[in-house]
């Protein structure tokens, strides 16, 4: 008897602790060492199933497991997002918006109007330098020889956009 209920605990024990760790991994940059050992105690308390209790048992396990696993790490998705935890510290809530300043590409609109010269063919990517500044822009879609004259047509975040000068045409 004894031996059933210390067989039945371990498996219960490794379950338990091997869901809490992969819950634990999700919140965790990167795959670490909470991933490796959950995966490690489901993957034990799988066979102490099939050692102790055969391989149908085992497979159930297995699909409970899985369930389980998709369930909870769901569940706790979910209110990271919207729930209880979203207002704890361990998510972060602030947003760097372009409102207050922030922005995720470098503001390239300071070039827009300006004219250089291309220091490689363009086809139809490139680079053009622009008062000592060389960028990589890209024309609309036309062959531009080394050396052409251009003029920035258009910024579209960090695409730069350029065409030939008058002169060139």
């Amino acid at each position: 008897m004894m031996d059933f209920i210390s067989t039945n605990l371990a498996i219960i024990l490794c379950f338990i602790f091997g869901v809490a760790l992969l819950v634990a991994e999700v919140f965790m940059p990167g795959f670490g060492i909470a991933g490796i050992s959950g995966i490690a105690l489901e993957i034990i308390s799988i066979v102490l199933t099939y050692l102790n209790f055969g391989g149908l048992a085992a497979l159930g396990l297995a699909i409970v497991s899985l369930a389980v696993i998709g369930i909870v790490i769901s569940v706790s998705l979910r209110s990271a997002t919207k729930g209880r935890l979203s207002k704890t510290p361990i998510v972060l809530n602030n947003r760097e918006t372009a409102a207050e300043g922030f922005s995720a590409t470098a503001d390239m609109d300071v070039f827009l109007g300006r004219e250089g010269d291309t220091v490689t063919i363009l086809r139809p990517t490139g680079m053009a330098e622009f008062d000592g500044v060389k960028l990589n822009v890209i024309s609309d879609g036309e062959y531009i020889p080394k050396g052409t004259h251009v003029l920035v047509q258009r910024v579209e975040g960090a695409r730069i956009v350029v065409r030939r000068t008058a002169t060139n045409a």
